[in-house]
């Protein structure tokens, strides 16, 4: 406030007075600016309004209306500046009128130069004090609101007897969103750009940093809605280098009550530390996905390591991509919900790994194999970020031991994989989850499809979804829904776009008209 002019608005029936006052002072040098004038009551008031000025030199006196009763008028209006008196009359009932309705000083004219440089100066004080109190009350309410916030989120404590409503902490629904980058040393977008909403006055959600992680606080209907178009477009694909592109993000389920939010901001920090098990490209991680952990699963026995390495060596040895494949599927659910720590799941999997290499290179004397050093292999499993990865560096290996001990043509590991999508089709199928199973990276895997099938893998996995579904609406009572989650689709509103899209007709529509042939889609 020290740095910044004080506004002042003049407001005087005589124009000469006005005139006067502008140069009986030098106004800038002692830190104020005349903003305006006025030269009646209405008009007065009508600049305090619009120009809400800091302080009013005010004559008692003014056409249509008397100085006090402006004064009234505009404190019921909201104003909180302060005035200055001038008055012609010297009568002690005026100066004691218009200091009870709330006037600083009560200067009589013709004004003094001392007596008015003295009042504004006092007047710019109280300005300046009051504006500091207010700056260290709103600093002390946001740290108070902060930690609070930190409380309800963490668990720490809900405090009945605060008002939440008054920390404007208080919505019908709420959510907890944690999020960082997805890729190392990229930028953050502003969380606001990426719901598209304003944040004004902290109304849609609050933010806040715990133990180095950006925390969202969605509150209320609107805010929640935003953020489900945003998941809409993970669902679809974000382009690269886009802001959603950059964000890596968990979220807990919708809450109805402050003191469950802690539940909401829980569910995110476990799923936060599941990111090892995420796949390719995936950007999200909701509380629908944190696997019910069965604490009794410990990968620690070293029976498993050495039965999931005999399996594995039996399939290199007959050259059965197929069956590598589905036992790599297999662990990695097996792994998704053991108690293990990452650090444990990937000591597990290298000892998964040298297990084979000491039985294949045993088995295989005779056969230069090009395993690498144990503490490379080590090295390798260690610094993949994700198990996604590490399957992947697996299939490539296994597919040089392959090669090495005499393998059939590659032709035969996409046939596999178009047998592994037809047992597999209920499950959430992407090109990123079913890649490194079969030693492809998903672009490649992706291109392939395209190249054989004469289709994308999703319009291939649609068709065969609905080839299924037509065969359950033909031959069941199954309900819709039903028919939908059964042959693989969440989302039963997705389902009737895909089945129309694929047969011309609804599915309510088709089971009405089944025994009409109706066009049947093929993969």
């Amino acid at each position: 406030m020290e740095n910044s002019q004080i506004n002042i608005l003049i407001a005087d029936d005589e124009k000469i007075v006005r005139e006067g006052l502008h140069y009986i002072i030098d106004w800038e040098e002692l830190g104020f600016c005349i903003c305006a004038e006025a030269a009646t009551g209405t008009e007065a008031l009508d600049k305090i309004k619009q120009y809400q000025p800091d302080i009013v030199l005010l004559d008692i006196r003014m056409p249509n209306m008397y100085g006090t009763d402006l004064m009234e008028q505009a404190r019921c209006d909201g104003y909180c500046g302060y005035f200055i008196i001038l008055s012609g009359y010297s009568d002690f009932k005026y100066a004691q009128s218009a200091l009870h309705c709330g006037a600083s000083f009560y200067l009589t004219k013709p004004i003094d130069e001392d007596e008015l440089t003295n009042a504004v100066l006092q007047v710019k004080e109280k300005i300046i004090e009051s504006s500091h109190q207010e700056h260290s009350l709103h600093q002390y309410r946001q740290k108070a609101r902060v930690m609070i916030l930190q409380d309800l989120l963490t668990g720490a404590e809900h405090n009945p007897t605060l008002n939440y409503a008054e920390l404007g902490l208080s919505a019908p629904i709420y959510q907890v969103v944690i999020y960082e980058n997805y890729l190392p040393y990229a930028n953050f977008y502003n969380f606001a750009h990426m719901l598209r909403v304003t944040n004004q006055d902290q109304r849609s959600f609050e933010h806040i940093t715990i133990n180095g992680q950006e925390v969202i606080l969605l509150k209320g209907s609107f805010a929640l809605e935003r953020f489900n178009s945003c998941l809409h477009h993970y669902e679809i694909g974000t382009q690269k280098s886009s802001p959603l592109d950059t964000i890596f993000l968990t979220y807990g389920p919708v809450v109805s009550s402050i003191a469950q939010i802690s539940k909401s901001y829980e569910v995110c920090t476990q799923l936060m530390q599941r990111r090892f098990f995420c796949d390719e490209n995936q950007h999200v991680l909701s509380y629908e996905m944190l696997p019910q952990i069965d604490f009794s699963q410990s990968i620690t026995d070293n029976n498993l390591a050495y039965s999931y390495s005999q399996n594995l060596c039996q399939f290199i040895m007959t050259c059965n991509r197929r069956r590598i494949g589905e036992t790599l599927a297999e662990l990695k659910k097996q792994l998704f919900i053991c108690k293990n720590s990452v650090a444990e799941i990937k000591y597990f999997l290298a000892d998964i790994f040298f297990q084979m290499k000491q039985y294949i290179t045993h088995t295989y004397t005779n056969t230069e194999i090009p395993f690498l050093p144990n503490s490379t292999i080590l090295e390798e499993i260690e610094k993949k970020s994700y198990l996604y990865e590490i399957l992947l560096y697996f299939t490539g290996q296994f597919d040089i031991i392959i090669r090495a001990i005499g393998a059939t043509s590659r032709e035969s590991v996409f046939d596999d994989i178009l047998h592994y999508i037809g047992h597999a089709y209920t499950e959430p199928l992407k090109l990123e989850t079913i890649a490194p199973l079969f030693g492809y990276n998903s672009s490649y895997l992706g291109k392939l499809f395209s190249q054989k099938m004469g289709m994308t893998f999703n319009n291939y996995l649609d068709k065969l979804r609905i080839q299924y579904a037509i065969e359950l609406l033909r031959t069941t009572d199954m309900k819709v829904y039903e028919v939908a989650s059964k042959v693989g689709y969440k989302n039963v509103d997705y389902f009737h776009q895909k089945f129309k899209k694929n047969t011309n007709q609804s599915p309510a529509e088709y089971r009405k008209n089944k025994c009409v042939t109706a066009k049947t889609p093929g993969p």
